[in-house]
């Protein structure tokens, strides 16, 4: 009988020490986890000052002919995907902005200004190319992350491949436009 109260006595010390011992475990993490929230939630806040800062956009001229600069999205597609080399630019906030054409099959063509931001990973359409050659500013033009899936796969393709090499900072739009005619950054087709 002796020895039984022993055991209880030693299973419930045990079960005191590891109830602090998780308690404190759970501090400690969320003492860590606390000032990083704090500090994403910060970070956030600035890229939107930023962001807001910047003002209206203009809009550049609309795309000639012979200033697309072509790039290879995948083999499972049939359209055509351009760059117009005079409006690609880099902004003193980092950002990227370009005119996109996407050329169908049947020579369908959707033309957009858009602007990537390598630092969060999104891209943002300013506006839309209208048939007679004119912009239309985007009903919605709201941040959006940068998602690989088939129907964005160009957004993910100029991000890993052309704006955002992961570990290289682009220097200027000349870079990236070079990057366009090779097919992707010098540093990313040594994988």
């Amino acid at each position: 009988m002796n020895r039984s109260l022993q055991l209880q006595s030693h299973h419930k010390r045990t079960r005191q020490h590891l109830s602090v011992g998780t308690l404190v475990g759970w501090l400690w993490l969320t003492m860590a986890v606390l000032p990083s929230a704090s500090w994403s939630a910060t970070a956030s806040r600035e890229v939107e000052e930023k962001r807001e800062m910047q003002g209206e956009v203009l809009l550049p001229a609309f795309p000639q002919p012979d200033k697309l600069i072509p790039f290879v999205v995948s083999a499972m597609t049939d359209n055509r995907f351009m760059i117009d080399s005079e409006s690609l630019s880099i902004g003193s906030d980092g950002i990227f902005r370009y005119t996109l054409v996407i050329v169908s099959p049947s020579g369908a063509q959707n033309v957009s200004y858009e602007a990537m931001d390598c630092s969060t990973a999104e891209r943002r359409i300013y506006a839309l190319g209208r048939a007679d050659k004119t912009w239309s500013r985007a009903r919605s033009d709201q941040w959006m992350k940068i998602v690989d899936n088939s129907l964005n796969r160009h957004h993910a393709e100029l991000y890993t491949d052309y704006f955002c090499p992961i570990g290289i900072s682009i220097r200027n739009a000349d870079e990236v436009r070079e990057a366009l005619r090779r097919g992707g950054h010098p540093s990313m087709m040594r994988r």
